[in-house]
C-alpha cells in the first residue's frame, strides 16, 4: 500500500496555499456586448399590405405548392446547407471536448500474465485490475472560458446554417419568380409576332395585287421576322431559367418541366412581409448579424484562453488498483491506491511566446468587433435598399398599368386605321413597338417587385430565431 499522501509530497501545505491564493485570481476578458449605433427608426417607407406569420412559414403563404417543394429539395442537396451542416456538427464535437476538460478523466485497466519470473520460482498467474483519474484544476477559469468559447461557436455555426438555407430559399425563389415572368414575356411575345405575320401576309397580298408598293411588304416581312427571332430568344431564356431550377433542386428537368406547366398557369407572385418599426428589433432577426456577435463572444474569450496560460496550472492525479497473485495453490490479494502528484507548473520563460499569444487573441478580438459592426450596417443598408424599392415599385405600378393600357388602345386603333388605308405600315409599327415595350416593362416591375420582397424576407434573416 502506497505511503500516506502528506508524507509523499512535501510541502503539500504550501501547495494547498497556493492553489487557495489563485482561486481568488480570475483573468479579464474583453466585452462581450458590443454597442452599435442603429437609428431609432428605419429612413425608407414601410410596406403596408398588412401583417403576415412567422417568416420562417412564408413560402407557405404564397400559395404555390411547387414553390415550397423546389425550395425544399434545393435545401437538401444544397452543397452550401450541408457543409454549414457539417460545421454546426463539428463545433458541437469541439463543445462537447471544451466541456470535457471541467471535469476528471477516469481510465480503466485490466491486465493478466502468467509465466516465470526466475529459475527457482514456480508458475504464476497474476492478475490486474485498476483505475486512474486526473484532473487540472480550473483555478483562474482556463477551461470554463474555454468552454464558454465552444458553446459560442456552436451558436454561431447554427446561425450560418439557417443563413444558408435563407440564401438558398431566396435564390430558388428569385429563378422560380423570373421563370414566371419569362413565360408571361413568351406569351406576349408570341401573341406580338402572331399579329405581326398576318399583317405581312396582308402586305404581300396588297403588294401583289398592285395597291401597294413591294417595300411596304419586305417592312412587314422584316417586322414578322424580328418577331419571331424575340420570340426564339426568349424561349431560350425561359430554358435557361428552367435548367437552373433543375440544378439548383436536383430534379429530374422532365419533372420539373410537367409541374411549371401545371404551377405557371397562374402567374407566381410573392406575398407581404410585416417589418418591425425599430430597426434593433429587426436587426435580431439576421443569422449571419447574430454569428458576428458569436464571434465576438468567442475572441473575447480566446483572449481568456490566452491570458490563462500565463498563469500557474494545477493538477491532480490519483490510482485505485488491485492485485491478484496465484502461485502453486496460493493467492496473494495486493490492493494499492493513491491520492496524487498535486503538481503546480509555474510559466517561468518562454521567450515571450505566451505574451505575444495574448496580443494575437486581443488583435483578433478587435478583428471580430470591427466585423460585427460592419455587419449591422450591412444589415440596415440591405433592408433599406429593399424598403426603397418595394416603395418604388409600388409607386410605379399604376403609371405602368395606364401606359400599358394606353399603348394598347393606341395599337388597337392604329390596326384599325391601317385596315381602312388611313395609317402607314411605319405607324402600325410604332404602335406596335411601343405596346410591346409597355407589357415588357409592366411585367418586368411585377419580377421587380416580387424579388424586393424576396430581398426583404433575406434582409429580415428568413424567420431566424437565436436559440432554435
Amino acid at each position: 500500500m502506497h505511503l500516506p499522501y502528506s508524507r509523499r509530497i512535501p510541502g503539500l501545505a504550501t501547495l494547498s496555499v497556493l492553489s487557495l491564493a489563485l482561486t481568488g485570481c480570475a483573468i479579464t476578458m474583453p466585452a462581450t456586448l458590443v454597442d452599435v449605433a442603429v437609428a431609432p427608426q428605419w429612413q425608407a417607407p414601410l410596406p403596408h399590405q398588412g401583417t403576415v406569420g412567422a417568416l420562417s412559414q412564408w413560402w407557405q403563404q404564397q400559395g404555390d405548392p411547387l414553390l415550397v417543394e423546389l425550395i425544399e429539395a434545393a435545401q437538401e442537396v444544397s452543397p452550401s446547407v450541408a457543409q454549414a451542416m457539417a460545421r454546426v456538427e463539428s463545433a458541437r464535437a469541439q463543445r462537447t471536448t471544451a466541456s470535457a476538460a471541467l471535469l476528471p478523466q477516469v481510465d480503466a485497466s485490466v491486465a493478466a500474465s502468467r509465466g516465470v519470473s526466475q529459475p527457482t520460482v514456480p508458475v504464476a498467474t497474476t492478475q490486474t485490475v485498476g483505475l486512474q483519474a486526473a484532473w487540472e484544476l480550473d483555478l483562474v477559469g482556463a477551461n470554463r472560458t474555454a468552454s464558454k468559447a465552444a458553446d459560442a461557436q456552436l451558436q454561431g455555426t447554427q446561425a450560418q446554417w439557417h443563413d444558408a438555407r435563407v440564401a438558398v430559399a431566396a435564390e430558388v425563389a428569385n429563378t422560380y419568380f423570373s421563370l414566371s415572368t419569362c413565360y408571361q414575356l413568351l406569351d406576349v411575345a408570341r401573341k406580338d409576332v402572331a399579329s405581326r405575320q398576318e399583317t405581312a401576309r396582308l402586305a404581300d397580298i396588297s403588294a401583289r395585287a398592285g395597291f401597294t408598293a413591294p417595300s411596304v411588304a419586305a417592312l412587314a416581312r422584316a417586322s414578322a421576322a424580328d418577331g419571331g427571332s424575340r420570340v426564339t430568344q426568349q424561349a431560350a431564356a425561359c430554358d435557361i431559367d428552367t435548367k437552373a431550377l433543375v440544378a439548383l433542386t436536383g430534379l429530374a428537368e422532365a419533372d420539373v418541366r410537367r409541374k411549371l406547366a401545371l404551377a405557371l398557369a397562374k402567374p407566381a407572385q410573392a406575398a407581404p412581409v410585416s417589418i418591425a418599426i425599430v430597426p434593433a428589433q429587426t436587426l435580431t432577426q439576421r443569422p449571419d448579424v447574430f454569428a458576428a456577435e458569436r464571434d465576438v463572444v468567442v475572441a473575447s474569450a480566446r483572449v481568456g484562453s490566452a491570458k490563462a496560460q500565463r498563469y500557474p496550472r494545477l493538477t491532480l492525479n490519483g490510482n485505485v488498483g488491485a492485485m491478484r497473485y496465484s502461485s502453486m495453490g496460493t493467492e496473494t490479494n495486493l490492493d494499492t491506491w493513491s491520492f496524487g502528484p498535486l503538481a503546480l507548473t509555474l510559466p517561468i520563460f518562454d521567450g515571450g511566446k505566451r505574451k505575444a499569444n495574448v496580443v494575437a487573441a486581443e488583435a483578433n478580438y478587435t478583428q471580430a468587433v470591427a466585423v460585427y459592426r460592419a455587419k449591422v450596417r450591412q444589415a440596415v443598408r440591405e433592408v433599406e435598399e429593399a424598403l426603397v424599392n418595394l416603395h418604388s415599385t409600388d409607386a410605379r405600378k399604376q403609371d405602368a398599368e395606364v401606359s400599358t393600357r394606353g399603348y394598347a388602345e393606341s395599337l388597337a386603333a392604329t390596326q384599325g386605321r391601317y385596315g381602312q388605308g388611313l395609317a402607314s405600315l411605319v405607324e402600325l409599327e410604332d404602335a406596335r413597338r411601343l405596346a410591346l415595350a409597355s407589357q415588357s416593362a409592366q411585367l418586368s416591375l411585377a419580377l421587380e417587385r416580387n424579388r424586393a420582397w424576396v430581398s426583404l424576407y433575406r434582409a429580415l434573416g428568413g424567420g431566424f430565431e437565436a436559440g432554435n
